[in-house]
């Protein structure tokens, strides 16, 4: 062993090096404070690097510099690795006098401006190889204004910008033939960037999309990079952790940026993604977030999303439950009413397509018809007829359940035709069936008497009367109609009269059907008591 070479140098276990102390001493201020450690008449000594930036061939470029005394070509290929090992190796200031590299070096970054885009691309990449280092010296900050000031400029400026003064932007562009050929296109002016970038690791693309979000680059373009970005990475990935973490990125990025810049199509493509990957729950909860506070452009294909693995039931209800709580996170005061009535026409689709899930709990049906207010929806026909549906399917439920599901009912928005057909349904339960019953009479009687009211050319209007005991449930409506003499202008509202008065005539056979029904269950099960309560009859 040479005697000269009394330091053993290991780096990160791929090289054993054995140097002079005195040579690497005179230029590291860091090997000085580890052999001043050291005991005094050590002969030979040894040190070990496990996180030296750029391995053992960055380690060999730097003993060259110290062995050759400073007199290392510095270029836009090796300036990067002697930047950061300076920054690491503490080489800022000379121990003998001897040549500053982290001077050099940094001397030598000043002119990255003149660097061609190919050149700054190479730094870059290699950047990825020399971090933490790379990033906590700035270097990496120094590459990435210089990037995007080419990107925003070639954004403004005509298609191919070669070069430019430095009163003007500071930058001069490369016009290599990739970028030429795409800048030539107006079209492709905002966007000749994204392959190029697109082979960035994601610790370098967040990085990148921070520093171009705080330099007010289009956010329209960063969220096309973004999902250009997510494409290509995930057709090179070789592992699921790959995807994850460039998924997790895009997310986070998207995040940042203006909601109406970005694609609702593609969000929804990347959630139907992200149902096969295991990615961090706050990156999901950010994209179901973005996807919900927009809820009102989706379509019914959009939600019908399968339910996780290892979940009986056959849609994925609890996400859409969660896309709900996000678009009306603010208060449903605070969305306007056309946005809540077109989200509401949507979650009727969706409720008609979940109801005849065998598998869907009664809590789950209820949650997706109260997850809107009522003032989200003119008319509950749609919600009773997926009710329908629901009853037909569970039949098995209790009273109980079935009364639980039909609370969500709103029977003063549902038509004459609804109220008719629940009345006569026997899937529905009584009580549910005598409140549209009453309902429905409640509206006739504040029609009629509304028309009594605004039609003077009735010489005989009609009357509502109710008669019966006061507490009791066995009231009768009657419908005096007589002879209506109505004007020309009131023609359609005799007809609609008439059409009213055959619907109650209609329900009154209805409801005693029902009531003889009802009779004789509780006769058979209740023979003790007598005075059974029955639903309002309509008779004539």
């Amino acid at each position: 062993m040479d005697v000269s070479c009394d330091l053993q140098v290991d780096v990160n276990g791929e090289q054993i090096f054995m140097i002079d102390k005195k040579v690497i001493c005179s230029y590291s201020g860091r090997i000085n404070k580890l052999i001043g450690k050291s005991k005094r008449g050590t002969r030979y000594l040894k040190v070990i690097f496990h996180d030296f930036p750029g391995g053992a061939e960055s380690f060999e470029l730097i003993t060259r510099f110290c062995y050759s005394k400073g007199k290392v070509e510095i270029n836009s290929i090796n300036v990067s690795t002697l930047y950061c090992v300076a920054s690491y190796m503490e080489m800022e200031k000379s121990v003998s006098g001897n040549q500053n590299l982290f001077e050099l070096t940094e001397k030598s970054l000043e002119d990255v401006r003149y660097w061609t885009w190919s050149e700054l691309l190479d730094a870059l990449r290699l950047c990825q190889n020399l971090m933490p280092v790379a990033s906590s010296s700035g270097v990496i900050d120094k590459y990435l204004d210089s990037l995007i000031g080419r990107v925003a400029s070639s954004c403004e400026t005509s298609p191919c910008p070669s070069t430019s003064s430095a009163d003007s932007s500071g930058f001069r562009l490369s016009c290599d033939t990739k970028s030429t050929e795409s800048l030539r296109n107006s079209a492709f002016r905002a966007t000749w960037w994204f392959e190029d970038l697109s082979s960035f690791e994601p610790f370098l693309i967040e990085t990148l999309v921070k520093q171009m979000v705080s330099k007010n680059l289009d956010h329209g373009i960063l969220s096309k990079f973004l999902f250009y970005y997510q494409k290509s990475r995930f057709s090179a990935a070789k592992t699921m952790d790959e995807k994850c973490k460039t998924m997790e990125t895009v997310i986070e990025m998207l995040h940042l940026l203006d909601l109406s810049c970005i694609s609702f199509k593609t969000l929804f493509g990347m959630l139907r993604i992200t149902l096969n990957l295991k990615i961090s729950k706050c990156s999901r909860n950010k994209l179901e977030s973005m996807i919900g506070s927009h809820l009102d452009q989706a379509t019914l294909d959009n939600l019908l999303l399968p339910s996780p693995v290892g979940s009986s039931y056959l849609y994925d209800v609890n996400l859409v439950l969660r896309l709900l709580k996000s678009f009306i996170s603010k208060g449903s005061c605070c969305v306007p009413l056309t946005r809540l009535r077109k989200v509401a026409s949507l979650m009727d689709l969706y409720i008609a397509e979940v109801a005849p899930d065998p598998c869907l709990k009664p809590s789950k049906f209820l949650a997706l018809v109260r997850s809107l207010p009522e003032s989200a929806r003119d008319s509950y026909d749609a919600i009773y007829h997926a009710t329908v549906m629901y009853l037909e399917v569970h039949s098995g439920l209790s009273e109980e359940e079935k009364m639980k599901v039909c609370s969500g009912l709103s029977y003063e928005k549902l038509s004459s035709e609804a109220c008719s057909h629940l009345a006569c349904n026997k899937k529905f339960p009584s009580k549910s069936a005598g409140q549209a019953l009453i309902t429905q009479q409640v509206k006739l009687k504040s029609l009629l008497q509304e028309t009594n009211q605004a039609s003077p050319y009735l010489d005989s209007p009609c009357s509502f009367v109710e008669t019966g005991s006061p507490g009791h449930e066995d009231q009768q409506i009657v419908l005096y109609a007589g002879k209506l003499d109505l004007s020309t202008e009131n023609e359609k509202l005799k007809e609609h009269l008439q059409g009213m008065q055959w619907r109650v005539l209609e329900l009154e056979k209805a409801c005693r059907k029902m009531q003889n029904q009802m009779a004789k269950m509780l006769n058979s099960r209740i023979s003790s008591h007598n005075n059974a309560r029955s639903l309002p009859r309509l008779c004539s």
